[in-house]
């Protein structure tokens, strides 16, 4: 591991910790040069599928486009970072569920769609209106009308 200060090789680890579901383990780390310190995050780097994008071109799953995403439609709504990251990992377990090397993006956005739905009502359709590619106010509105018959349905159950 590099040093970000002086590109020194090596460094101690002062102390480690566990995220609060386990995907993660943050590193304080010393390096041995300089004596600054710095954090590091490491996770188990997983084989997700590739994506077949709506072209038909592939290209390697990013986690971090789907947190882009997630967090374009939360943004100004009150969700915290970590319900976001959370979000992003339930995703990607369940593309590695799935076990295939390629899936369609599709897939993926009915996916998150799916997750943002049970996050947050309003960021659902903010995303909804993006993926959709929502092309006038008829549209959005039977998004929104399709949202409000799903509450409706789950307050009688």
């Amino acid at each position: 591991m590099k040093c970000p200060f002086c590109r020194h090789l090596e460094n101690k680890v002062i102390d480690s910790r566990m995220s609060k579901d386990g995907s993660v383990i943050r590193r304080r780390r010393e390096c041995l040069a300089c004596q600054r310190r710095f954090t590091t995050h490491e996770r188990i780097e997983e084989i997700m599928p590739m994506v077949i994008k709506k072209d038909g071109g592939r290209e390697p799953f990013e986690r971090n486009k789907i947190l882009v995403g997630i967090q374009k439609a939360c943004q100004k709504r009150p969700i915290s970072a970590e319900d976001m990251e959370a979000t992003v990992s339930r995703i990607e377990e369940f593309l590695q569920e799935k076990g295939e090397k390629e899936l369609p993006s599709s897939v993926i956005g009915e996916k998150i769609m799916q997750e943002l739905h049970a996050l947050d009502e309003v960021a659902y359709v903010r995303f909804a209106s993006v993926y959709r590619s929502f092309k006038d106010l008829t549209d959005f509105m039977s998004e929104v009308k399709e949202l409000l018959g799903t509450r409706e349905k789950e307050k009688k159950s």
